[in-house]
C-alpha cells in the first residue's frame, strides 16, 4: 500500500489538474462550469482528509481479488450456480401458485365461493319469493350449505 507522502503527493497532483480544468471549463461554459470545475477540485483533498481515499483502494483491492478468483474457483462458481437454480425455483412456484384453479381453492377454503356460484345466487337487497334479505356474508354461507346439501 501507499505511505501517507504517496497519499499527499497524490491528491496534490490531483487537485491541481482540477483546478486547471476548471479554469478551461470556467472560460468555456461560464462561471456555473467554474464553481463545478471547484466542486470536483475539492474532492481529492476531502477524500484523504476524512480517509475515504483509502477506503475506495481497499474496496477496489476486494473486488479485484474476488475478480480473479471468480475465474479459478470452481466451488465459486458451484455456487453461483446454486444462486440461479434458487431464483429459477421462485419463479416456478409463483407460476405454480398462479395457475391453481379456482374450484380448488373454494374447497380447501369455504369462505372463497367462485363467481359463478356468487351470481347464481339472489341479489341482495332484493327479496324473492318468500325469501328474507340476505346480505353478502349470509349469502356466502348459504351457498357452502347448498352446495352441501343442506338446506
Amino acid at each position: 500500500m501507499l505511505d501517507d507522502a504517496a497519499w499527499l503527493a497524490l491528491t496534490a497532483v490531483l487537485t491541481v489538474l482540477g483546478a486547471l480544468w476548471t479554469v478551461r471549463q470556467g472560460r468555456r461554459h461560464g462561471s456555473a462550469a467554474a464553481v463545478r470545475g471547484v466542486a470536483i477540485t475539492l474532492l481529492p483533498a476531502a477524500l484523504l482528509l476524512t480517509g475515504t481515499l483509502r477506503l475506495g483502494t481497499r474496496i477496489v483491492d476486494a473486488v479485484v481479488d474476488w475478480a480473479t478468483s471468480l475465474v479459478f474457483n470452481p466451488l465459486l462458481w458451484f455456487g453461483v450456480g446454486l444462486a440461479g437454480l434458487s431464483i429459477v425455483l421462485f419463479g416456478v412456484s409463483g407460476a405454480m401458485a398462479a395457475r391453481r384453479s379456482p374450484e380448488k381453492d373454494a374447497t380447501t377454503d369455504p369462505k372463497k365461493v367462485s363467481r359463478k356460484k356468487r351470481d347464481a345466487l339472489p341479489p341482495t337487497g332484493q327479496p324473492t319469493k318468500g325469501a328474507p334479505i340476505i346480505d353478502d356474508d349470509l349469502a356466502d354461507i348459504e351457498a357452502i350449505l347448498k352446495k352441501r346439501g343442506i338446506t
